[in-house]
């Protein structure tokens, strides 16, 4: 086992109860540009571009080649209410790119946030519903808690480092079946200035667990915002 891939196990034995010999993995990158613009009257719009694209993939037990793959893009808007001083209601849309298949999502949210000492600890309820015309509609209920510490003070200011952690468990119906996914994302970010923002982690995702051996995926993700 080399290197890259005995990284990638001890991942998973870290993050995941769920290790079985035959478990498939991807390895790749996932690069992503947000761009904020506040509106009036409390709203605020988002719109958002990934990429998805792979190094590496196949069976830990395997001596998988390292070979480059383009994946997919996504191209995503979100508009935001926000109905209380630390909660927000979020509508959108996805437009998915793979290859010659063309996916669309329609997305709900409900944020609420709360800033207690030293950190900033926000809960998102989600549903999505994905539609395109070479599979069944996928319907997904999603609960995401994600916290941001500052490495000084009480609030992340420009030209200071910050940690961001995610994590997620995402419900996934499709004709009839069911599969659960959870999601683990530990950032290093850095305020660049009152609006810029960048952020590099690793995107662990897990799911297919519940019957059989378990599909893993990491991706090193690097996050770009700006606020216009």
């Amino acid at each position: 086992m080399n290197t890259r891939k005995a990284l990638l196990f001890l991942v998973v034995l870290v993050f995941s109860t769920t290790i079985y010999g035959q478990s498939e993995y991807q390895f790749g990158i996932l690069p992503a540009i947000n761009l904020n613009k506040g509106l009036k009257q409390g709203y605020k719009i988002n719109f958002k571009v990934e990429s998805r694209q792979t190094f590496e993939q196949g069976l830990f037990e395997d001596d998988n080649p390292f070979e480059y793959d383009y994946i997919l893009t996504d191209f995503t808007t979100l508009l935001a209410k926000k109905v209380a001083y630390n909660k927000t209601v979020t509508v959108g849309y996805l437009f998915r790119v793979r290859g010659d298949q063309i996916v669309h999502r329609s997305i709900q949210q409900y944020i609420w946030t709360n800033n207690l000492p030293r950190f900033r600890l926000s809960h998102r309820i989600a549903a999505d519903q994905t539609f395109n015309s070479q599979s069944a509609p996928e319907f997904r209920l999603r609960y995401r808690l994600a916290s941001q510490i500052p490495f000084n003070g009480e609030t992340v200011d420009p030209k200071e480092f910050y940690v961001k952690v995610n994590n997620e468990y995402l419900n996934q119906f499709e004709s009839g079946s069911y599969d659960l996914e959870v999601r683990l994302t530990p950032f290093l970010g850095y305020s660049i200035t009152d609006k810029k923002k960048l952020e590099f982690g690793l995107d662990y995702r897990v799911n297919s667990f519940l019957d059989g051996p378990a599909s893993h995926r990491f991706w090193i993700a690097l996050n770009y915002y700006l606020s216009l």
